[in-house]
């Protein structure tokens, strides 16, 4: 007999039909798949016009033309590709600028990254950044900063309402109390030999927990300037994507069909781990309790949970952010974060 433990995930209910999703959003995945295809679907049928950005157009197209065939209503919204791409930081700056020319002006515009390599060797390929970093941490930085004035401009409209929703793991509660953030060599930390599972693991928990941080911080520097925007990080479940099958199936013909057996039988389904992020960007209550939500950590089934005590230490916070300033600023990356929001107007 195979055990299963609770992942939170088998009894969520699916968002409600009467959430009115009426609004714009920009969805950013590293697949056009898993949880990313998911919670885009769930968007768009309660009325979202959702921009799906990827790096693969024809992976993007087909899975958009797959959820036009299983069906859009009842709330029938719009689904369209952009091209984003995470592997480096001046297409990533690229990409968001291009995003500002396609929605100059909207009453909501809700930003959701989901953007993530999983288990992958150790490489710097670009940027002298390890490429999980570069992905899942670096790019999204600078793609939401480079957006800032359009999300802040958007944030002060009469029924104006921005969030920015970052899909992490509870993974990020392995990472040692050790951690630092002080320079580039502290990105680029090996964890152990590259090609190990461990090192592979932790590194991606790194990444998970720099995303954390950074999105605490960002809300607390908003909020320090009276910009209602409100951040939020979001532990979708332990999930069976493509990616958790890929890794079953890399581990040997031993612990492959093992591996891929408990991933079936025990994980929530990619529907199902899309609805934790689908509330953090689209529950009507998230806005009309802003106070409660506000830097808030969400856990399935769309609850408000706790993230780790590192993630939550603003000292260490506050020291990703002045580091990754000055990775960003040795890169050449300029951009508009500083604006104040009158200047947005």
């Amino acid at each position: 007999m195979l055990m299963c433990f609770d992942t939170g995930m088998r009894m969520a209910p699916a968002p409600p039909e009467s959430w009115d999703a009426h609004r714009v959003f920009f969805y950013f995945s590293a697949r056009s798949s898993g949880i990313g295809y998911a919670t885009v679907q769930h968007l768009a049928r309660r009325g979202a016009k959702v921009y799906m950005g990827a790096r693969n157009p024809d992976r993007a197209k087909a899975a958009i033309e797959r959820m036009q065939a299983e069906g859009l209503g009842p709330g029938n919204g719009q689904v369209l590709y952009v091209n984003v791409d995470f592997t480096e930081l001046t297409v990533a700056k690229q990409s968001a600028e291009n995003f500002m020319q396609l929605e100059t002006r909207t009453e909501q515009l809700h930003t959701v990254n989901s953007a993530a390599q999983l288990l992958v060797p150790y490489a710097k390929s670009h940027n002298d950044i390890q490429d999980i970093v570069m992905v899942n941490y670096l790019s999204p930085t600078i793609f939401i900063r480079t957006l800032m004035p359009l999300l802040k401009q958007t944030a002060i409209e009469p029924n104006g309402d921005v969030r920015i929703v970052e899909v992490s793991s509870d993974g990020h509660e392995t990472v040692a109390k050790t951690v630092r953030f002080r320079n580039i060599d502290d990105f680029n930390v090996s964890l152990g030999a590259s090609d190990s599972m461990l090192a592979r693991h932790l590194r991606y928990c790194l990444s998970k927990l720099m995303g954390i941080l950074h999105m605490k911080e960002l809300q607390r520097r908003l909020d320090s300037e009276g910009v209602p925007i409100i951040v939020l990080s979001v532990h979708p479940g332990i999930v069976n994507t493509e990616g958790v099958q890929a890794f079953a199936h890399s581990v040997g013909p031993i612990l492959s069909p093992i591996f891929s057996l408990i991933a079936r039988a025990c994980f929530s389904s990619p529907t199902e781990g899309g609805y934790s992020p689908s509330f953090a960007a689209a529950a009507p209550v998230v806005r009309a309790e802003a106070e409660k939500y506000r830097g808030a950590h969400i856990v399935p089934p769309g609850k408000l949970g706790r993230a780790s005590a590192l993630a939550e230490d603003h000292e260490l916070a506050k020291e990703l952010w002045d580091t990754t300033e000055k990775i960003l600023q040795d890169n050449g990356m300029q951009y508009s974060y500083h604006s104040s929001v009158h200047d947005a107007l």
